[in-house]
């Protein structure tokens, strides 16, 4: 406390970004500044408005973080597929463990990224996370995810997330976590036969993962992939309206060798499309929704969890 004290004394107030303003992020010189955690330290902090952070094409390997203090921040990329923020740590690098290895860790609140890749691109050695969130209402439009195994971490309960014309590809568990998340349009993509996604949803959240008009992708040669499986007890998954692959077993879900998740385990789905979207030889223990119950996957009601949120 006593060190961000002193960094603030260090600016003035007129030196902080003002409301509207669109802080340039270039590698080449041609921004006001060359790397994105150079533009995140200049924001003030606890803003009751919104500043903008416009990164160019390029790829910038940091380890970045998007600080607890920081609030109201659009962070938009120049093209999805050539704004790149990249890093390579993972699990077993000097004991490191799977937690510290993010690219990208956002712990602000209401934080936007559009436009962007957000990437871990260490070798198969261990987990190796791309983005690991702890904020709340955050939102990531027409972003790419690059990973492994365990690319992107939802590590807070009761935080609200929401994925929209995203791409997310890995290999085992690479959609895990607590948190409360939507995934809209986006295409999900397994790079082995293994498990999609391993919620720890706690007991007293109603929402853990929900998958809406998604596609479930495979590279060549993956056969058998499982929806899910869960990292903790009482995992709430959905997939709603989803076209699921032919890697899809139809047995759908797995309860990591431990039948007593089986009695907790929140596995549903609707109206499932594709080769691996055929429901009748699910496992028992999962649920297919009825018209009914779909109708309370709305936005609104996931998302109304302490507060109300405005999706962006």
């Amino acid at each position: 406390m006593m060190l961000f004290g002193l960094l603030c004394m260090t600016s003035t107030y007129a030196a902080y970004p003002k409301a509207g303003d669109t802080l340039v992020v270039a590698r080449d010189g041609t921004g006001q500044f060359r790397n994105i955690q150079d533009a995140v330290e200049s924001i003030r902090a606890f803003m009751d408005y919104t500043v903008t952070i416009y990164i160019k094409n390029g790829t910038y390997k940091e380890k970045l973080i998007i600080p607890s203090w920081l609030e109201n921040v659009t962070i938009v990329g120049q093209d999805s597929k050539k704004t790149i923020i990249t890093y390579d740590d993972h699990a077993n690098i000097n004991k490191m463990g799977t937690f510290r290895t993010y690219s990208v860790k956002v712990e602000g609140t209401d934080i936007l990224f559009k436009n962007l890749t957000i990437e871990n691109n260490a070798p198969r050695l261990g987990q190796a996370v791309a983005l690991h969130t702890e904020g709340d209402r955050l939102a990531f439009i027409n972003c790419r995810f690059l990973g492994n195994q365990d690319t992107v971490y939802t590590g807070r309960a009761g935080e609200r997330l929401l994925f929209r014309d995203c791409y997310i590809e890995g290999t085992t568990d690479f959609i895990f976590g607590p948190s409360t998340a939507v995934f809209e349009n986006c295409e999900i993509h397994s790079k082995i036969d293994s498990y999609v996604t391993a919620a720890s949803t706690p007991k007293d959240m109603k929402y853990g993962y929900v998958f809406k008009n998604c596609r479930l992708t495979a590279e060549s040669g993956v056969t058998k992939c499982f929806l899910g499986r869960p990292w903790r007890p009482y995992a709430a998954t959905v997939f709603i309206n989803c076209n699921l692959g032919s890697h899809i077993v139809q047995a759908g879900w797995y309860n990591w060798s431990n039948p007593e998740n089986e009695k907790t385990a929140r596995y549903a789905e609707y109206k499932s499309e594709g080769v691996g979207g055929v429901s009748d030889k699910r496992v028992s223990w999962s649920h297919q929704l009825t018209k009914k119950e779909v109708q309370e996957y709305t936005l609104d009601n996931i998302f109304t969890i302490q507060d109300k949120w405005i999706v962006k």
